[in-house]
């Protein structure tokens, strides 16, 4: 049986978002020489809500954007026993000299995010890569990546799961309990 609890509902997920927005702005102002991107398959629901809210709230309407597939650079694609699934590639953009977003759901191990620094690598070279998470779990790094926005740090143990429910607009945290 799992136990859940709501650690974000709708309204704080939604001000979280405009924060996030906001901070990204303080630092990339008309994102003229920047550009998002979006880890596939979760990050990519996080970056289309920010992009959103800054068109919608900030008048930001021409923001390059693309979603990046990590799976072929991940450090266990030798050791799953089903294979892998590509995600849709969506990376009409090139990250030569540009400041590049990196935007995930769930920040964990970091593992996903060396992967994507791999990935990026084939679209240019970079300016500079920043790390956009939603939910930071700060005590699991297996990788010392950390981020550079986060909308929430989340204390959870290893056996506990985030999962962020992008149709509830909301963020569980799943424990598994034995029985």
């Amino acid at each position: 049986m799992n136990e859940q609890r709501e650690i974000l509902n709708s309204t704080q997920l939604d001000i979280i978002i405009k924060r996030l927005s906001q901070e990204l702005i303080e630092s990339h102002q008309d994102f003229s020489s920047s550009v998002i991107v979006s880890l596939q398959p979760r990050g990519k629901y996080l970056a289309n809500r920010l992009i959103s809210c800054l068109s919608e709230n900030f008048n930001l309407t021409s923001i390059a954007s693309g979603d990046l597939d990590i799976s072929f650079y991940r450090d266990d694609l030798l050791t799953k026993k089903l294979p892998i699934i590509p995600e849709e590639i969506n990376m009409d953009i090139s990250t030569e000299n540009k400041r590049v977003i990196l935007v995930d759901d769930v920040l964990f191990t970091a593992r996903s995010v060396r992967a994507a620094m791999d990935a990026i690598m084939p679209f240019g070279r970079p300016q500079s890569i920043e790390l956009l998470v939603l939910i930071d779990r700060r005590l699991s790094r297996h990788i010392p990546i950390q981020p550079n926005y986060v909308g929430k740090i989340v204390d959870a143990i290893d056996s506990e799961r985030v999962i962020v429910d992008w149709k509830k607009n909301s963020v569980l945290i799943l424990k598994e309990k034995n029985e």
